[in-house]
């Protein structure tokens, strides 16, 4: 399969999953991924980002690689798709500590943007509160702004910050 072609075919679940199948498990399919998700093609960063963030939550060991150079991606990513699917990965995998400093600056940044997409938003305070289990300095500021944010947030960050709230808490 031409990873690029067939990312360019449609913008679909399906064609998505369609990928995702194809690059399986397999480093050096998602090698040849990551380098059209790094690419500077908006559409094909941004369709790249789906079939990625599927691949990071089912085989997060191929992510490793690409944790530091997806961090610095999150700074001036080309379209919201990155940002959202790299925090979706970051949700569930063990950030390295020479990460953690500039991840914590970069989410509290979406969290405190009123631009951003509510995803974003959400999945910026999972990270942030996994970050903290190592790093319990951190709580009181995390839970501050999810507090502050909650009386004018949707249904969405509500939810997730009550929820995360309650897991700072603990």
């Amino acid at each position: 399969m031409n990873l690029r072609e067939q990312i360019l075919k449609e913008h679909s679940k399906r064609n998505t999953a369609k990928i995702t199948k194809y690059v399986g498990e397999d480093p050096e399919r998602f090698k040849a991924l990551m380098r059209l998700f790094f690419n500077d093609e908006y559409r094909v960063v941004q369709r790249a980002a789906w079939a990625v963030g599927n691949i990071g939550v089912d085989h997060k060991y191929l992510v490793k690689p690409y944790l530091k150079k997806m961090t610095d991606y999150l700074q001036k990513p080309p379209h919201d798709a990155v940002k959202r699917n790299v925090l979706r990965i970051f949700q569930f995998i063990e950030i390295p500590k020479n990460l953690q400093g500039r991840l914590v600056d970069i989410c509290f940044k979406f969290l405190l943007s009123k631009d951003e997409p509510i995803a974003i938003k959400v999945f910026s305070m999972t990270v942030l509160a996994n970050i903290s289990k190592k790093n319990p300095d951190l709580k009181n500021e995390i839970k501050m702004v999810i507090e502050e944010m909650l009386p004018f947030a949707g249904p969405g960050i509500r939810a997730r910050g009550k929820r995360t709230l309650k897991e700072l808490n603990t």
